[in-house]
């Protein structure tokens, strides 16, 4: 479960990132964005290079390539991820279905629901130990 909310998670957030810079045509206003001409963008009454930037590098899709290739890295390894990863992207799910009801959030449901599942199983298999020893605070060498 926790594999495959790593490669929904990874797979959205490059779906994302490459289908704004290419179906939606941001990677058109590149010469723009690296030239400097966003240094002085007003927030409030954004360019279209601006839009666009914000809508492709700038966006939260790098950010999702990266803690979905996180959670991977941790199940390849037999780490079972932080469950505030699941609550803190399902939190972030729900903001985003509220504010815009027309996109892919169920998707991150899905996402997070494995995730958090997993999670929840793993803990059930392998309880950590508890005292100080878990933490490694003074545990014997």
């Amino acid at each position: 479960m926790i594999k495959w909310a790593g490669w929904i998670i990874t797979l959205c957030g490059t779906g994302h990132t490459v289908g704004a810079l290419t179906l939606e045509k941001a990677g058109r206003y590149a010469g723009t964005w690296f030239s400097g001409g966003l240094w002085s963008e007003d927030f409030a009454d954004m360019s279209p290079a601006g839009s666009a930037y914000w809508l492709s590098l700038a966006s939260f899709g790098i950010p999702l390539i990266l803690v979905g290739l996180t959670v991977l890295w941790l199940d390849r390894r037999g780490i079972t991820p932080p469950a505030f990863i699941g609550w803190t992207l399902a939190a972030w799910t729900v903001v985003d279905a509220v504010v815009l009801p027309f996109t892919p959030w169920p998707i991150f449901v899905v996402a997070c629901a494995l995730l958090l599942i997993g999670i929840h199983r793993a803990h059930r298999a392998h309880p950590a130990p508890k005292g100080r020893a878990a933490t490694g605070v003074n545990s014997p060498q």
